[in-house]
């Protein structure tokens, strides 16, 4: 009948192959744009901005450049850390390794030019944000390098070092983190900074020493002293569970005595309710890529719930 639509099997099966390209390229887009957001450390780059966001909500502190400083000097620390540790993370991340030596010269020449801006911006600041803006730089330096001084046992790197190497990590960051956007308005610090601080500084260390559950055959070969090297899996969980615990008890005082409000509070916990479950995972999965980039967006999600519970008017 003429009212009948005509099939045309050429035009059905091209169109089928055409969509099927196309998802094939969504499909491979979508993989290579992870590895870059995962392997060249731009998820970091997000969550210390998210720190920083949420440092100036819970001090009220006018808008600054303090984010944006955050921003370039974590890319450029661990673009840097890439390159540095690609030989080392060759066992335990081969995938990370890899972009790291393919893409080399291109994550050098933007972490230097990440770091120059970053220093350029700060100088507006004054003297203070460009101490706090270079002092990231400085302890990665002590901490990946072998420029220590021998002091009675050779030392090669602060990196090797039991706890030490952890805590100078988790240092640097909480210092940048809450003080940074401190200096930039020149507010000075308060109860609620210092609770911050400890905060971040305790959630920093549980953040590092976990992947290194991943890492504990590459560390035994490097020499390097972690929690999991240490003590172990088991013992590291229960480590961090209690550290976990503390962060909760000191935040929840912090409230009860006025220092933080109710919704900065409630973001918090919600925060560290997350953490407990990632705590959990150590020791029983083996997808700890995914669980180290897990916890460390943790900080997105605190003030995404802060700013959901700040817009619903609590």
């Amino acid at each position: 009948m003429s009212s009948e639509t005509k099939q045309f099997p050429g035009v059905s099966r091209d169109s089928d192959q055409l969509y099927s390209r196309l998802a094939t390229a969504l499909l491979e887009f979508g993989e290579r744009a992870k590895d870059v957001y995962v392997y060249s450390a731009a998820y970091l780059v997000t969550m210390g901005v998210a720190q920083v966001a949420t440092v100036m909500f819970a001090l009220s502190l006018p808008l600054n450049p303090a984010p944006v400083v955050m921003a370039l000097v974590v890319f450029a620390v661990y673009a840097g850390d890439r390159i540095t540790d690609a030989d080392a993370d060759e066992l335990s991340r081969s995938g990370q390794a890899a972009f790291a030596r393919r893409h080399k010269r291109l994550l050098s020449v933007l972490g230097a030019a990440s770091y120059g801006l970053a220093i350029a911006i700060s100088v507006l600041g004054g003297p203070v944000a460009l101490g706090l803006t270079l002092l990231p730089g400085a302890a990665w330096i002590l901490y990946a390098s072998d420029w220590l001084p021998q002091v009675g046992v050779y030392l090669s790197r602060l990196k090797d070092v039991f706890v030490v190497n952890s805590a100078v990590v988790a240092l640097a960051w909480a210092v940048s983190a809450v003080f940074l956007p401190l200096s930039f308005t020149g507010h000075a610090a308060t109860p609620a900074a210092l609770v911050f601080f400890g905060y971040f500084f305790v959630d920093t260390f549980v953040n590092v020493e976990i992947p290194n559950v991943r890492d504990i055959e590459s560390d035994v070969a490097a020499g390097v002293s972690t929690l999991p090297v240490v003590l172990g899996v088991r013992r590291t969980r229960h480590v961090l569970y209690a550290l976990d615990a503390g962060l909760v008890a000191g935040i929840a005082y912090a409230h009860s005595i006025g220092i933080l409000s109710l919704v900065v509070t409630v973001a918090v916990l919600a925060g560290l309710a997350y953490a407990f479950v990632m705590a959990a995972a150590v020791g029983r999965t083996e997808r700890y890529g995914r669980l180290a980039v897990s916890c460390d967006m943790k900080h997105v999600y605190v003030f995404g719930a802060i700013a959901a519970l700040a817009a619903l008017g609590i």
